[in-house]
């Protein structure tokens, strides 16, 4: 006799998948993101696509984002112009950037022009300075959620490139640029070569 199938009860139960955002979510999503993420919207923009809203996995987050980082201009303004146009369009790019860029450009305005008038009060300066420590907390605490898909994968090539690329930028402090031009079609090529190798 076939062995018993496990109760229905104990099964685990299937997360809905969620509706795809339309341009008044995108917007307020972006505007949210923004208005939270002074000093990276990075961190703010993993959680809540990936964590809250769930309209990324994991994976599909950080590929986005790696095609993002390659793209000419700022890393997160790219996000939110790729992120929005795979939903909704061109429609959906030009919501999710103008929620991005929109409320932050007024508060910045109002910021820099008080800056301008009392920019040299010391207490300021210290404020600013322990700011900047807490971005930078968060944009390491980003940077590790967005390795473990690569470590839960178990794929050293993947790994050994991760490593390679931080140790030509980071303590070798060799130019971007050139760095780049090297990686970008080496990963290409090794993503290719496991692709075909995976279905062989």
């Amino acid at each position: 006799m076939p062995p018993d199938s496990p109760p229905a009860a104990l099964a685990a139960p299937e997360l809905p998948i969620p509706s795809p955002p339309g341009l008044i979510a995108l917007f307020v999503a972006f505007a949210k993101m923004s208005l939270a993420g002074f000093g990276g919207v990075l961190v703010w923009a993993r959680r809540s696509i990936v964590e809250q809203h769930r309209w990324m996995t994991a994976e599909e987050f950080n590929e986005t984002f790696a095609l993002c980082h390659f793209l000419p201009g700022p890393n997160i303004v790219n996000l939110s112009v790729v992120f929005g146009s795979r939903f909704r369009g061109i429609a959906g790019g030009i919501a999710a950037f103008a929620g991005l860029v929109g409320p932050p450009v007024v508060i910045v305005t109002i910021l820099a022009a008080l800056y301008a008038r009392f920019g040299e009060i010391d207490a300021l300066r210290r404020i600013l300075a322990g700011v900047s420590c807490a971005a930078v907390g968060l944009l390491i605490a980003v940077v590790f959620r967005m390795m473990m898909p690569l470590v839960r994968k178990r794929e050293p090539v993947s790994l050994l490139v991760l490593l390679a690329v931080f140790i030509a930028i980071g303590l070798l402090r060799l130019p971007l640029p050139a760095v780049l031009l090297v990686a970008f079609p080496l990963s290409i090529a090794i993503a290719f070569a496991m692709y075909r190798k995976a279905h062989a």
